[in-house]
């Protein structure tokens, strides 16, 4: 079965590639589309320059710092809003507007405010926030009802609760959440980058390589945009499974 996948994968990737360089001959102008060769060549000599990993560095650096900040705040939320009604209705609202306003009015309106370069920080929070908010909300209001009876009947103190009912409910969608959210945080850090042009960031790489007319540096840093994001969901989803895995087993040897 495995081999079937590859091969299928395989296949796709070289169909596309195909349709890419007849897509290339068909235009004719590199100005307007770089061939798959040319944008390899150009992957091939950025990997070689030390600056090229920095700044992938300091790109993924400024992801992990805005959707730590995003899970924490989200959980810390959730908890409270969960504990306190009025709380609930209180940050309702903010959350509406959020997940509604469009990701580049954020960035406008941040770079306004702060330093280009804590832009990519505060966007990539407030794509994490929101889902990971509505995701824990949802987990902590379908907890078994029996389960809380349980912990009233034996006396489970607030904390005991929480961790023995409460996480074992919300952790499936939490940990739906965490992995939906990464790629969502990646790309709005990298496009906050575009805007922002902050120092050593894909995102700036990206704007130069458009003011400059460099198509193939254009589509190889998109490729490196669109790897990176494949490569962190792909780790996240594996993550978060085992996470969840280990903690249904222990929460089934308890019981």
């Amino acid at each position: 079965m495995a081999p079937r996948r590859w091969a299928g994968k395989v296949f796709s990737a070289l169909f596309w590639l195909s349709v890419w360089a007849l897509c290339y001959r068909a235009v004719g102008q590199d100005l307007l589309l770089a061939s798959p060769r040319q944008v390899c060549a150009r992957l091939w000599q950025l990997s070689g320059e030390a600056s090229f990993w920095q700044t992938v560095g300091a790109s993924l650096l400024r992801t992990a710092l805005a959707y730590a900040l995003g899970v924490l705040g989200a959980a810390l939320l959730a908890a409270g809003a969960s504990a306190l009604p009025a709380l609930r209705q209180l940050i309702a609202p903010a959350m509406t507007v959020v997940r509604a306003t469009p990701v580049t009015s954020f960035i406008i309106l941040a770079l306004v405010w702060l330093r280009a370069d804590r832009v990519p920080v505060l966007t990539g929070v407030l794509m994490v926030l929101p889902v990971v908010y509505a995701n824990l909300m949802e987990g902590i209001a379908s907890t078994d009802p029996r389960l809380l009876e349980m912990a009233r009947m034996f006396r489970f103190g607030r904390l005991r609760t929480a961790w023995r009912v409460y996480v074992p409910s919300a952790l499936p969608t939490f940990a739906a959440a965490c992995e939906a959210s990464i790629g969502l945080c990646w790309k709005a850090t990298v496009a906050a980058e575009v805007l922002g042009v902050p120092r050593g960031a894909i995102g700036t790489q990206l704007y130069n390589a458009k003011i400059y007319l460099e198509t193939d540096a254009l589509m190889a840093w998109t490729a490196v945009v669109i790897v990176v994001s494949m490569a962190l969901e792909q780790a996240f989803v594996r993550a978060m499974r085992g996470l969840v895995g280990r903690r249904e087993a222990a929460h089934a040897r308890s019981v």
